[in-house]
């Protein structure tokens, strides 16, 4: 065999190790930690002009935060509050393809009575002001929630214009 033949025979058996390695493994973006941080920094920034002291806090689909940022002067109670929203906003989204906690919480006030009791799952809340961050294609890859203005819409409003300054970088 020459040498040329011995490097593609090489290559063959190195690209197709790493395809083995591969199966069984699941790839899901997320933001950078970058792109997290100024995210967080964008929100609580717009809230402050607004004379609200917030809480955000970016998830990623595991629920794991990846960036917080507490406003100046922001109740300490909001940073649960806000990684209770991004959380819930991450998780009971996905199977309806909805955007937001308020979202959610609509869809729930709207649903016939039940006799069955809901279960209230721990670190979640359906207060207005998480969001999903979902991908230039749409798919969801985290959440933000905010919290600390006084009312869910505030925090919402907050975190919806600064995803907007930074949407296009989500790809």
């Amino acid at each position: 065999m020459n040498k040329i033949s011995k490097y593609a025979v090489a290559l063959i058996c190195v690209a197709g190790s790493t395809g083995a390695m591969a199966q069984g493994v699941v790839n899901r973006p997320q933001l950078s930690a970058a792109l997290a941080n100024e995210l967080v920094g964008d929100t609580v920034a717009i809230c402050a002009k607004q004379g609200h002291k917030v809480w955000a806090v970016v998830v990623n689909l595991d629920g794991v935060r990846q960036a917080l940022l507490r406003g100046d002067g922001a109740p300490i109670h909001s940073q649960d509050n806000g990684y209770y929203k991004a959380y819930s906003a991450a998780s009971y989204t996905l199977g309806r393809n909805e955007n937001s906690t308020k979202e959610v919480a609509d869809r729930l006030a709207k649903a016939a009575p039940s006799t069955v009791p809901p279960t209230i799952l721990p670190n979640t809340s359906l207060g207005q002001g998480g969001l999903v961050i979902r991908m230039a294609g749409g798919q969801v890859i985290g959440a933000i929630g905010v919290s600390g203005a006084p009312g869910g819409q505030l925090d919402e409003a907050c975190a919806r214009e600064a995803l907007a300054k930074i949407q296009d970088r989500i790809k």
